[in-house]
C-alpha cells in the first residue's frame, strides 16, 4: 500500500512539474558571430545573398557534385525532411554551396541540385569566393589528388548551418543527423 501510494505521489507532483520546452537535437549555436552572409552566383546564373531568402528558414550545406557519399546522403537528408514537413517546406530554403568550382559549373549544379528538390538552389563562386566563404563559414576543405589531374576528391567539413527568417545563424547539423530530427528542429524555428 505504502509503494503504492508513493507512486500515485511522484505521479501527481510529475504532473504538476512545468513542462521544459523541448531543445534543439542540434546544436543551438544561437548567437554566434559568424558566418555574416553569403554573396555568390545559384545555378540559375542569379547573384544570391542571405538577404534574398529572409521571411525562411535557411538550410546551408557546402559539399560538392562528385562527392562519393557525404555530400549526396546528406542531400537525400534534406529532400526527406521537406517531405516531412509538408506544406510547411515552402518556408525552408536549401543552399548547397559548391567547394569545387572548377567541376560544379552552373550547368552541373542547375543538374544536380533539383534533381534532390527543384526548390533547392545550388551555389558557386570563383576560387576566390569560394575561399573566402569557406574562411567565413569556417568550413575545412582540402584537394585530394587522385589518380589523374581531373579525376581528385575533397576532403571537408560535412555538417550544415541552418539560419533562422531574420536570417540568424541557429544551428550546426552534423553529418548523418537523421531527415526527421532535423524536421523537427526546423519544425521548432518555424
Amino acid at each position: 500500500m505504502k509503494k503504492a501510494l508513493s507512486i500515485l505521489i511522484l505521479c501527481f507532483l510529475a504532473a504538476c512539474t512545468p513542462q521544459q520546452p523541448v531543445g534543439f537535437i542540434s546544436t543551438d549555436i544561437t548567437g554566434a558571430d559568424f558566418p555574416k552572409g553569403i554573396s555568390l552566383t545559384d545555378h540559375n546564373g542569379k547573384r544570391r545573398s542571405m538577404a534574398d531568402f529572409k521571411g525562411k528558414i535557411v538550410a546551408t550545406f557546402f559539399g560538392y557534385t562528385h562527392c562519393p557519399d557525404v555530400c549526396p546522403t546528406t542531400m537525400v537528408d534534406l529532400k526527406q525532411a521537406m517531405t516531412l514537413l509538408g506544406d510547411k517546406s515552402d518556408q525552408v530554403q536549401v543552399l548547397f554551396v559548391t567547394l569545387d568550382p572548377d567541376r560544379d559549373t552552373q550547368e552541373v549544379l542547375s543538374q544536380f541540385v533539383p534533381s534532390f528538390d527543384n526548390r533547392f538552389l545550388g551555389l558557386r563562386g570563383s576560387l576566390q569566393e569560394t575561399a573566402e566563404t569557406m574562411a567565413m563559414y569556417k568550413i575545412f576543405y582540402a584537394k585530394v589528388k587522385g589518380t589523374t589531374e581531373a579525376n581528385y576528391t575533397i576532403d571537408h567539413s560535412a555538417g550544415m548551418y541552418v539560419f533562422d527568417k531574420l536570417g540568424n545563424v541557429r544551428l550546426y547539423v552534423a553529418y548523418g543527423t537523421k531527415a526527421t530530427d532535423i524536421a523537427n528542429d526546423i519544425k521548432q524555428l518555424l
